[in-house]
């Protein structure tokens, strides 16, 4: 299996579903237990007490709706449950990813040589070792970039109604973006391309890109499906950096960075 040449014919959606046959590529798919394992553990344990903790938490959050408001039960009944689902499913995922990081570069890295047709890195554990103080500050960058935004957003919540009804609208595309942005992350960084000229390219295919996003952000609130999500997520972000940003980046098998010429 080679990158496909006619990557202005894949939107987001094409990539997502190749996530989910990329994971079971052989020789490929030793390099995605790790990163399924972290995942499964975390958001299978996070769910769970999430939804036995759903039952206080939103009548705790109606109660606090004003009386002449209480003719919106029906309306914002819902959206309190797909705020908290989305803020939660965020955090722990973003948790998740973390602890992951490693794994998921070392998939990402794998896959790429499978896709691009070169010979796979011989990367053992020292290796990973040696990788881990860049790897954190790289996920240091990607919180710094999230957390001022999601605060923001975060605000809204606050507004009566108004607020209340655009802040998971408004959260759901943030987090779609922010998923774009972890998950390419891994191939992006794996050639050393700094974090700013990543969501630069990013944002020339921003529709596209958003459609990946939203989908595995969906994905991710669906209980069993958001166990395998990351490294789906992680296979279909790489087969994306082959297919449209590889070329910008690498060549004659050097990596280059485009803002030095």
């Amino acid at each position: 299996m080679t990158s496909s040449p006619n990557a202005a014919d894949h939107n987001g959606v094409h990539y997502f579903k190749q996530g989910w046959t990329l994971i079971s590529l052989s020789g490929i798919r030793r390099f995605v237990i790790l990163p399924l394992a972290v995942n499964v553990i975390l958001m299978g344990g996070a769910f769970w007490w999430l939804f036995t903790k759903l039952g206080e938490w939103i009548p705790a959050m109606m109660s606090r709706v004003p009386g002449w408001l209480s003719w919106l039960d029906y309306l914002i009944w819902p959206v309190a449950v797909i705020s908290v689902v989305l803020v939660f499913s965020y955090f722990f995922s973003t948790i998740a990813n973390l602890i992951a990081a490693p794994f998921s570069g070392l998939l990402s890295e794998q896959l790429e040589a499978r896709l691009t047709g070169k010979a796979p890195p011989d990367t053992g554990i020292w290796d990973i070792m040696k990788d881990l103080p860049r790897i954190m500050k790289r996920e240091w960058q990607k919180l710094a970039y999230y957390i001022p935004r999601a605060l923001v957003l975060f605000a809204l919540y606050f507004i009566p109604v108004v607020g209340q009804t655009a802040a998971p609208v408004l959260w759901f595309l943030f987090s779609a973006w922010m998923v774009v942005i972890q998950y390419c992350d891994y191939p992006f960084d794996n050639h050393k391309v700094s974090f700013a000229d990543m969501r630069r390219s990013l944002g020339k295919n921003r529709i596209d890109n958003m459609q990946f996003g939203a989908l595995v952000s969906l994905f991710t609130m669906i209980p069993v499906l958001n166990l395998v999500i990351l490294p789906v997520a992680v296979c279909g972000a790489t087969a994306m950096w082959c297919d449209r940003y590889r070329s910008l980046y690498v060549r004659n098998n050097l990596d280059i960075n485009p803002t030095r010429g």
